[in-house]
């Protein structure tokens, strides 16, 4: 498969919440050779929790990463990886140590029982909007025809969505929004 831009929400509300997400970046990047390759992340954002109210914050991150694998490989990783930081399975929208969502890839549009591209609540969620359009204002929702930018604007919630601090910190390297540096 070609290589293939996409964006991929992190969200953690349990435990040392920005190591996680630190974890979370190193495990699907961690393979020299990995399919799936960082390019960004935004900004960490502290957010209330969504669905379930009484629960902890939580911290968000949005990846740009470049990979080859098709879409289905791509969230089969993003499970393994919350897998293997310990996520369980648990109360739909309730808390987590880690969660690995598929935003979008490239500008493909997929609609099966356990992977929709776009994500199907993207446009809902002021949590994973604010900090994809902190990376990209101007890309466009290919299901909508809006800019994600013009969606973060305008969507419910963005008041509770705060600035928490810079990129995680991986290791030995630091994601931030313009590159990888090792």
């Amino acid at each position: 498969m070609e290589k293939v831009i996409a964006y991929l929400g992190l969200g953690s509300n349990l435990g040392r919440r920005e190591e996680h997400l630190g974890a979370a970046i190193q495990r699907l990047s961690e393979n020299p050779v990995s399919p799936i390759k960082v390019l960004r992340s935004s900004s960490v954002y502290e957010t209330p929790p969504w669905g379930l109210k009484d629960q902890p914050d939580f911290l968000n991150c949005v990846l740009e990463v470049e990979t080859t694998l098709p879409p289905a490989g791509l969230l089969e990783r993003a499970k393994a990886v919350e897998a293997i930081l310990g996520r369980q399975p648990e109360l739909r929208f309730g808390p987590r140590i880690i969660d690995v969502d598929i935003l979008l890839f490239g500008s493909l549009v997929l609609e099966q029982p356990n992977l929709q591209i776009p994500h199907s609540r993207l446009h809902l969620r002021a949590f994973a909007l604010i900090p994809l359009a902190e990376l990209e204002p101007g890309l466009i929702h290919p299901v909508l025809n809006l800019p994600v930018g013009q969606l973060a604007k305008g969507v419910d919630g963005q008041e509770g969505v705060t600035i928490w601090g810079p990129p995680p910190v991986v290791l030995n390297s630091v994601v931030n929004s313009r590159r990888i540096t090792q």
